[in-house]
């Protein structure tokens, strides 16, 4: 079996489709009042009892088109096609309704939601009543490539947005998986260096209790024993992360650093940083995050808010938790945004949620957008 087929085979469905929106019922709706139109206002409609009994008996199928889309295919085509066959055997007119059109809706939905073997068996069964269509009511080499060209179409959008769809969940796969990493740097380099600091002590301890019980030596020696090994073994997983990169055992930027983003564009908006309540006992990881989420919040304000002429920047705290809400005064609306351009506000929400807390962005009343987090005082284990 070659390869591009095996791959479409494998392919499983896509994950959460939509069970049923507002503009599926509104569709159900529209296909029948259509057909009994049709039925009783076309005079050249043949067989006119049948065709609107069968497209008004269907329609209701396209309520499950995304979350069955094979069961939906291969009932609504199946009926068409033995309807098709018993026409063919007593020598009746064929099918020719217009409102049964809306069945070009379900190869669309076949490639959009279905696995790859329900794609390729339910279109080797749309290919059965196709091609009886164009058997039966011949017309030429034109219609019938025309006929099929619409078919190929309705297949092709449904792989197309498939395809599209797929992308970008991979994308913001990935840029959670590189948001969990660079927590995991800022989290390895706050510890090392703390650990750094207690095998220096014990190393102290050890020259200092020589001349003491011995006790407190044995003591020491283990504190240096164990925290060298701590952090030996913390220095060897997060290498693997870092791709060989140097480790750095300065603690990462914080809420202190807040003021570093009012010079962040000194040709652009202007950026204020107003910090509340005292935040300087927050735990290592809540700090770095802070510092994180404004600095990604302001970067993209700057780069995005149009005709801005301010980002605030503001921090407070209680006694169980910082919250920090970042708002420019641009322009109402945003840009369209750019796939390429990366996830930030996806590795905002994935930062704060790995923390215990929240964070959301979204157009403020009136003018500008705001970015707002909160997270927990205390790091979840």
């Amino acid at each position: 079996m070659s390869t591009p087929l095996r791959s479409l085979l494998d392919e499983p469905r896509p994950s959460a489709p939509p069970v049923r929106v507002g503009r599926d019922w509104a569709l159900v709706a529209s296909v029948v009042v259509l057909a009994v139109l049709e039925g009783a206002l076309r005079p050249d409609l043949p067989l006119p009892v049948l065709s609107v009994v069968l497209v008004v008996a269907l329609a209701p199928l396209l309520l499950w088109r995304r979350t069955h889309p094979f069961a939906v295919v291969a009932a609504t085509f199946g009926l068409i096609a033995v309807v098709d066959v018993v026409l063919v055997a007593v020598d009746a007119p064929a099918l020719d309704i217009y409102a049964l059109l809306y069945v070009l809706l379900l190869p669309y939905s076949l490639f959009r939601w279905g696995s790859g073997r329900e794609a390729v068996a339910g279109l080797a069964i749309i290919l059965v009543p196709a091609t009886l269509a164009v058997v039966v009511s011949w017309t030429g080499f034109a219609e019938a490539i025309g006929g099929f060209a619409v078919l190929v179409a309705s297949v092709a959008l449904g792989w197309a947005v498939r395809s599209q769809h797929g992308a970008r969940e991979r994308w913001l796969v990935q840029a959670k998986a590189q948001e969990r990493v660079l927590l995991a740097r800022e989290l390895h380099d706050t510890v090392a260096h703390h650990v750094s600091a207690i095998a220096i002590h014990a190393q102290a301890g050890r020259a200092l209790a020589t001349t003491g019980p011995a006790a407190p030596l044995e003591a020491l020696e283990v504190i240096e024993v164990e925290a060298s090994r701590t952090l030996a073994e913390m220095r060897a997983m997060v290498r693997v992360l870092r791709n060989e990169a140097p480790v750095e055992y300065a603690p990462q930027p914080g809420v202190a650093d807040l003021e570093r983003l009012a010079g962040a564009s000194p040709a652009g908006p202007r950026v204020e940083v107003t910090v509340s309540d005292d935040l300087a006992a927050l735990p290592a990881a809540i700090d770095a995050a802070v510092f994180r989420i404004a600095q990604e919040a302001v970067t993209n304000a700057l780069r995005h808010a149009r005709n801005a002429s301010l980002v605030d920047v503001r921090v407070a705290g209680d006694r169980s938790s910082v919250s920090l809400v970042v708002r420019d005064d641009g322009d109402p609306g945003v840009p369209d945004p750019v796939p390429e351009a990366g996830f930030g506000l996806t590795g905002m929400s994935e930062r704060a949620l790995l923390l215990g807390g929240v964070c959301q962005a979204g157009p403020c009343p009136g003018r500008g957008w705001a970015v707002s987090a909160t997270l927990p005082l205390q790091v979840p284990a």
